[in-house]
């Protein structure tokens, strides 16, 4: 039995998206060509374009098509602070949640690197959700001086959903622009954008049950950024390149039903969520569940439990429920195989001996009461020869 329980890394592709992809890339035509083949594509893209839009509760000239969330972060990360800068050369301050996608944090910290930005880090508690509080002072310190806030709307490891329209309100009172990575939160979380009020915001395809390589960056109307892809000028003159209408015509329809699954699907995954969860504590007592409580209402994402189990190395852990056929990951795949804690875990305070135990168990629609079962059956087993692999590492470590 193959149990998939790593929904957060990449969810399985939607037979009716690869039916959109499918047609629309065997009938050819590039959408900035003027026959009749290039005016076909044209329309597949601009008809994706508005089913993106409305489902997403946003206009369709708001909606850049990107190749996924990272280009669509990079895009309104760099995009934003280079148009600040362009306008007032002062405004070289960022204001960074520390529990960032790599695709935020790895940008924030290439700003500071090559282009002189001050980085503000935003305070987080022990779940990792951002004080607001903290960061209105901050906001409030110096405004003239700050280019943008940034911070996600969810995040990928510990699940914690961010007060997001909240840091909005506070930027937005002294001039500043926000860009949020929602590619945890898209189809999951309740609320439109556009209610978000956040000047630009990344949503990746593959999370929803698009092919990889789909996505886009929501750019409030007004809004000016600077392009990082330079050539034809398409997508508003921010995202130079030949516009893939067959990830469009994807993205439409993965967007399109994970909104409007959102109600029910998100209730039917929390609780497989908390009943493996329920399981996990009552096998491993020991064990940790990080990130926001799941019982509060709206604090954590449906998809998602992180768990650090003490004595155990995560990458153990992941091999050996791999070996029982259950996939799991110990946190961002993107950072798969990095020798090192996870740089949430240490900004919310987690010591490094715990967070070298940490595992993440993510759901998706596919998601069903067997596949806790199985992951429940395996886990004492698991569980107890991983800790004899790290006794073994420690007694030999000793020794030596």
């Amino acid at each position: 039995m193959s149990v998939y329980l790593d929904h957060a890394a990449t969810t399985p592709v939607r037979p009716t998206a690869a039916q959109a992809w499918l047609g629309a890339v065997t009938t050819g035509g590039n959408p900035s060509s003027l026959h009749g083949d290039g005016r076909v594509a044209r329309r597949t893209l601009e008809e994706s374009r508005e089913a993106v839009a409305r489902a997403l509760g946003v206009g369709p000239s708001e909606v850049v098509l990107t190749a996924g969330g990272t280009e669509a972060d990079n895009l309104g990360v760099k995009g934003l602070y280079a148009a600040r800068q362009r306008s007032d050369p002062r405004r070289t301050r960022v204001l960074c949640s520390p529990v960032e996608h790599h695709a935020v944090l790895d940008c924030v910290l290439w700003l500071e690197q090559e282009r002189g930005a001050q980085v503000v880090w935003l305070p987080v508690d022990a779940t990792g959700r951002v004080d607001v509080a903290a960061a209105r002072d901050l906001l409030e310190q110096d405004p003239d001086a700050t280019a943008l806030l940034t911070c996600m709307w969810a995040n990928n490891e510990v699940g914690t959903v961010q007060p997001v329209a909240e840091l909005v309100r506070a930027a937005h009172a002294v001039g500043v622009p926000v860009h949020v990575d929602a590619v945890q939160a898209v189809g999951w979380l309740e609320g439109s954008l556009s209610a978000l009020g956040a000047d630009t915001l990344a949503v990746s395809g593959h999370k929803l049950g698009a092919p990889v390589g789909s996505g886009a960056l929501v750019v409030r109307r007004g809004v000016e950024l600077e392009a990082v892809l330079h050539g034809g000028g398409q997508e508003r003159g921010v995202r130079s390149g030949t516009v893939d209408a067959g990830a469009a015509a994807a993205l439409a329809v993965a967007v399109a039903e994970a909104v409007a699954e959102q109600p029910v699907e998100s209730v039917r995954v929390a609780a497989l969520r908390d009943r493996l969860a329920a399981g996990v504590l009552a096998l491993d007592p020991g064990a940790v569940v990080r990130g926001a409580d799941p019982g509060e209402p709206g604090a954590r994402l449906p998809t998602n439990l992180h768990v650090t189990f003490s004595g155990c190395e995560g990458d153990s852990l992941l091999y050996l429920f791999d070996a029982q056929g259950v996939s799991v990951s110990t946190g961002s795949a993107c950072r798969a195989g990095v020798p090192e804690p996870s740089h949430v875990l240490r900004a919310i305070g987690v010591g490094e001996d715990d967070a070298r135990g940490a595992l993440r168990f993510s759901f998706g629609r596919t998601s069903s009461e067997e596949d806790v079962d199985r992951a429940l059956a395996v886990l004492p087993g698991v569980l107890a020869r991983a800790r004899a692999a790290a006794a073994r590492v420690a007694g030999t470590v000793a020794a030596s």
